[in-house]
């Protein structure tokens, strides 16, 4: 379908979620980009051009699809580097976004496994979560535990599972082992830091402030370094007696959608508590973008549609 009031920005995106030629279900809110030819822009700019709210018609989900009410929609830097035109996606306009949580509104014909009313979080390469409601396929949505609040839920998916992949199965993290944090004041630096603390291991975490060195501090960091005050290399040679660190983290994102039960039960058991520092209405993605991209946030940062 045509968006009409198409904006001068940023991306591609999965226009087959609002191109049913189904029955019209309702309007629903988006963002909506297109790819930008300046590369010469700064951070307010990008989100204000490349984002812009928009109705468009979600449609019904058809074989092994489900509709989703989205409660909680996660932000992540690879929303930004798809705004930036850093990534490209795969059409024009496109809906940015790989992460939230939210309730299933409807199924797809003789779909099992899924109901209405189920709450389900999602995250991964299925672009659209910057949107009220989407169709995407059942097999991408993992159901959330009633314990687990929907904003921690859309917090947790890709960061968890981004943490779960780097504690357990990038290197695997043990009691006496060493472990360097980069950004340890962010979403996902967060969650590793009490994460390899939990595990036993001595947190090393380097963040920009004395705030965050605060927060780190708090989620299970031994050591915080504020790197525009010391240097970080001297720092971290000092406190482990010139033996260095057996992994360093710093934390760029991955999906590894299969981990998200872990992470689950890390949260509801008390191990792991999600920092969501932040929450802008869906319609204020773009602001919540440029804070993002200029340091002014840590944790977590959700949309409420």
């Amino acid at each position: 379908m045509a968006f009409p009031f198409s904006p001068p920005i940023a991306q591609e995106t999965a226009t087959e979620f609002f191109s049913s030629s189904g029955v019209k279900i309702k309007e629903a809110g988006t963002f909506v980009g297109e790819d930008t030819k300046d590369a010469k822009v700064n951070v307010a700019d990008v989100a204000e051009r490349v984002l812009k709210w928009e109705d468009v018609e979600v449609g019904e989900p058809k074989e092994g699809e489900i509709r989703v009410k989205n409660e909680a929609i996660g932000i992540n830097f690879i929303d930004v580097y798809y705004c930036k035109g850093l990534y490209k996606a795969a059409t024009l306009p496109y809906t940015p976004g790989v992460e939230a949580c939210g309730v299933v509104t409807a199924v797809g014909p003789g779909l099992t496994g899924r109901q209405v009313g189920d709450l389900v979080a999602y995250a991964g390469q299925q672009m659209g979560s910057y949107a009220e409601e989407q169709i995407l396929p059942a097999n991408r949505a993992v159901p959330v535990p009633p314990s687990i609040n929907p904003k921690v839920a859309a917090s947790l998916m890709l960061k968890g599972t981004t943490a779960q992949f780097l504690l357990r199965r990038c290197f695997k993290v043990e009691p006496g082992h060493t472990v360097l944090v980069h950004a340890a004041a962010g979403g996902v630096g967060s969650l590793l830091c009490q994460w390899a603390n939990a595990l036993g291991a001595t947190v090393i975490g380097t963040v920009s402030t004395k705030e965050k060195a605060a927060q780190a501090k708090e989620d299970g960091c031994h050591h915080v370094i504020i790197y525009k005050e010391e240097d970080f290399v001297a720092r971290v040679k000092e406190l482990t007696s010139n033996n260095g660190v057996e992994v360093v983290y710093d934390s760029v994102g991955k999906d590894t959608f299969e981990a998200a039960g872990e992470g689950f039960a890390n949260v509801a058991s008390g191990i792991l508590r999600v920092r969501v520092n932040h929450t802008y209405s869906l319609s204020e993605a773009a602001q919540a973008h440029t804070d993002l991209e200029n340091w002014k946030t840590s944790g977590s940062i959700v949309l409420i549609p």
